[in-house]
């Protein structure tokens, strides 16, 4: 039997995709990179941006035309979890639809599932975890993640994830030290925290993620660790001093602002101001002089005047970011951002987009830059675009690639880095 899955969004979606993937090998499936042949073919959605939704709609058109006609078609995720029965009802030719918090179902759900009785929703938020249900998770993989929270309780304005995600939940730290060690064990050199409000993560075990870090840096064999995303809030100062005192640790930290505006900061119910996101900021600088900072930004705000769209400009200067990922206000209905009064037009959202994103770019650009002519270890996880190519990732989380033999893949190599764009490195090995 043949599983094939298509994952949309977001990091921990890829994480989900992997439990899922491992409940449906329990039941002898195995991976098929051709939705052709797959007996099951599993959609993960995104519910963050209307976009999202709708690819999702484009992508089941697609598969419908292509797949076998006995082949089970599944979608999962955030969209199922907000819109499942609409789903249902807009896309006749799905046979099950799960939310995020019951994918451990999913194997009972397929063997008990008859086409005759009609298809099936399971989109609740169940008391018990689904972590508990899973069997244990062996990527195989060099770089991996591995989800430590899920949900939020911040309720920003404009955001669905504690719609789709739920409440905050944190798993306890022996479980999570337990896959880590699981992971390693099967090639992990890396390992990625997850968590819609990772640095929120307090589970039994350990005082915040910090300690948790900590814990996870013992693990002989693990030689990376990452974490993502951050909520401004929640960065404590033992999380920001695991930056200078564990080297594994890797010196860059996705922190996102979403806006430099005070007011608009209020009116998306972000709860802290532009100043204590900046102190946040020099704080790390003093343990990390070095740490690469990202951030994420909504342009367009209901309500978002010329003025406090240039104090985002003004905070984007002011910080320097590594990296960044912007967007325009997108309304996700049930949101209260969706009603606000004073929407901002299109055409606005628009122009300011451009803009910030060309700051944002040259940023990134001079960052790359500024690596060229050091050697930094980079670790080889992927084949490179051109023959002979492989590609990794430094410290900072830049995308370098070298010319070198498949036999690195996996493995932390010194590379001199020669060449930077505003996307990757190129360099050579250090022998």
């Amino acid at each position: 039997m043949k599983l094939y899955i298509k994952t949309f969004g977001c990091q921990m979606n890829m994480y989900d995709s992997a439990r899922m993937r491992d409940s449906l090998h329990v039941l002898g499936y195995t991976d098929t990179d051709s939705p052709r042949e797959a007996d099951v073919i599993l959609i993960n959605t995104c519910h963050i941006r209307e976009k999202a939704s709708e690819k999702l709609f484009s992508e089941i058109g697609r598969l419908v035309q292509i797949k076998k006609k006995e082949a089970l078609l599944i979608v999962a995720g955030c969209v199922v979890q907000a819109d499942g029965e609409e789903l249902l009802k807009r896309a006749h030719a799905v046979d099950i639809a799960v939310g995020p918090q019951n994918y451990h179902c999913l194997p009972e759900l397929i063997t008990r599932y008859n086409r005759k009785k009609g298809r099936t929703l399971l989109a609740d938020f169940p008391a018990e975890s689904k972590f508990d249900f899973l069997p244990p998770h062996q990527a195989h993989a060099a770089s991996c993640f591995l989800a430590i929270q899920e949900g939020c309780d911040h309720f920003c304005s404009y955001c669905v994830v504690p719609y789709t995600r739920g409440c905050e939940y944190s798993r306890p730290a022996s479980e999570i030290l337990a896959e880590a060690k699981s992971l390693v064990q099967t090639g992990a050199k890396e390992i990625m925290l997850l968590g819609q409000n990772v640095n929120g993560w307090h589970g039994d075990g350990a005082k915040d993620l910090g300690d948790l870090i900590r814990m996870i840096a013992d693990i002989d064999g693990l030689q990376r660790i990452r974490y993502t995303t951050s909520y401004p809030s929640e960065m404590t100062d033992n999380i920001i001093t695991a930056h200078r005192d564990v080297p594994k640790l890797m010196p860059y930290i996705h922190l996102p602002i979403q806006s430099g505006s005070n007011r608009i900061l209020k009116a998306m119910n972000r709860q802290y101001t532009r100043e204590e996101y900046l102190d946040i900021i020099n704080r790390f600088r003093a343990v990390r002089p070095d740490i690469a900072i990202s951030s994420d930004f909504i342009v367009g705000f209901p309500g978002e005047t010329d003025a406090d769209f240039q104090e985002t400009m003004d905070i984007v200067r002011q910080v320097g970011y590594a990296s960044s990922f912007s967007f325009k206000f997108s309304a996700r209905p049930g949101t209260p951002a969706s009603i606000m009064k004073n929407q901002i037009p299109e055409s606005v959202k628009t122009e300011r987009l451009t803009e910030l994103q060309a700051l944002l770019l040259a940023q990134q650009k001079q960052f790359n830059l500024d690596t060229v002519g050091k050697t930094l270890d980079v670790l080889l996880i992927e084949k490179g675009k051109e023959k002979g190519q492989i590609s990794g990732y430094t410290p900072y989380l830049q995308n370098a690639h070298i010319v070198g033999d498949l036999s690195l893949l996996g493995q932390i190599v010194r590379v001199k880095i020669t060449g930077a764009t505003a996307t990757s490195l190129s360099g050579e090995q250090v022998k």
